[in-house]
């Protein structure tokens, strides 16, 4: 399984999610794989500090543990529902070397189908 780790201001070691975190994306992730579960509630809200970037992650993918799947949106107007890897996160930096962080306080309001199409109206996710 692939542990997804983001470096701190202090060189401390941040994960990207915590384990409860990835125990639910993995439920979650096992819910979509056998087809149980298509709109489930975000579990864990990333982004750049500095970028505009925002990915709002439902699951991950059982198989590698890597692959989440939820609301990605890169900053540019166009929201949308796709995958990305824990491990390629960790290592995206914004313009000020701002690394991607994980949001201590999200709690998910609506559904993911929800969230999406807010975003839509929107050209960005609200919250």
């Amino acid at each position: 399984m692939a542990a997804s780790f983001i470096r701190g201001s202090d060189t401390a070691v941040i994960p990207l999610v915590t384990d409860e975190e990835r125990a639910r994306l993995l439920a979650n992730g096992q819910a979509r794989a056998t087809g149980q579960d298509s709109d489930p509630l975000p579990v864990v809200r990333l982004f750049t500090p500095d970028a505009h970037a925002t990915w709002l992650l439902a699951s991950l993918d059982p198989t590698d543990g890597d692959t989440a799947y939820g609301l990605i949106d890169l900053g540019i107007g166009m929201p949308a529902l796709g995958m990305v890897k824990l491990s390629d996160l960790a290592f995206i930096v914004g313009p000020h070397k701002q690394p991607v962080m994980r949001d201590r306080y999200f709690q998910p309001m609506r559904w993911l189908s929800e969230y999406l199409r807010l975003a839509e109206e929107n050209g960005s996710i609200t919250d």
